[in-house]
Order: structure tokens, then C-alpha cells, then sequence
């Protein structure tokens, strides 16, 4: 089955560096989205069906954070499984982010195997 990733960075370098890790991985990717913040992910999601949605947090507009809190309170949402990719990795802020329903995180730079490793365990079981 191949999964509809949303990628949601405010940095147009990086969505290009995940969508080839992406693709250099072996992830089973069909469509691929792009947002470039919160605010433009949910206006995608509101068009589109997406099965995992990847973000940044730090970002204009709408950080992920706030994306997060967003897709949690709305029940069209709540069950797309979410990863983090970022390049903060304070275990007090993680411990958060999971307590919201965040499924993992990927810290930056990461390699391809990394990513498909995580998105697999996931799409395995995404509304556990």
C-alpha cells in the first residue's frame, strides 16, 4: 500500500532533502504534499487525503507545535499519525510533543534508512 506523506517545513531546501530521502529510503510513497507551515498543512489536509504528515516545529505562521494541537482537537484529523523531523531534541520538549499524540521524532541530519525504519514501524500500526 503506498502512503500519502505531507511534508510541512518552512524550508523549501529541506522538504526537497526529505522527499528524496523519501524516495532513497524504500518507504512505500504514493502521493507527496508539501506545506510550508502549519497553517498551509491544514489547508492542504482540507483537500487532500493524507495518510502521515512529517513537520518541522519551528516554523512561521503556525509552528508545529501548534499544527499538532490543531490536528488533535479536530476528529477529521486526530488519527493521521504525525513525526517530527527537527533538529530540536530537548527530552522535555519530546516528552510533550509525545503526551500529544506525536508518534515519533527524527532529529536532523538523519539518514534515509532512519526514516523508512520509523515511518514503517508506524504505518504498521498508525492508530495505535
Amino acid at each position: 500500500m503506498a502512503y500519502n506523506v505531507l511534508i510541512v517545513d518552512d524550508s523549501q531546501t529541506m522538504r526537497k532533502v526529505i522527499l528524496k530521502a523519501l524516495t532513497l529510503s524504500g518507504f512505500d510513497l504514493g502521493e507527496c504534499l508539501e506545506a510550508g507551515n502549519g497553517a498551509e498543512a491544514l489547508t492542504v489536509l482540507s483537500a487532500h487525503w493524507i495518510d502521515l504528515i512529517l513537520t518541522d516545529l519551528n516554523m512561521p505562521v503556525m509552528n508545529g507545535l501548534e499544527l499538532v494541537h490543531k490536528l488533535k482537537g479536530d476528529q477529521h484529523y486526530e488519527g493521521i499519525p504525525v513525526v517530527l523531523i527537527t533538529t530540536e531534541g530537548s527530552e522535555t520538549r519530546l516528552q510533550e510533543l509525545f503526551a500529544l499524540g506525536v508518534k515519533d521524532y527524527i532529529q536532523k541530519p538523519f539518514h534515509p534508512e532512519r526514516l523508512r525504519d520509523v515511518l514503517t514501524r508506524i504505518m504498521e500500526k498508525p492508530y495505535v
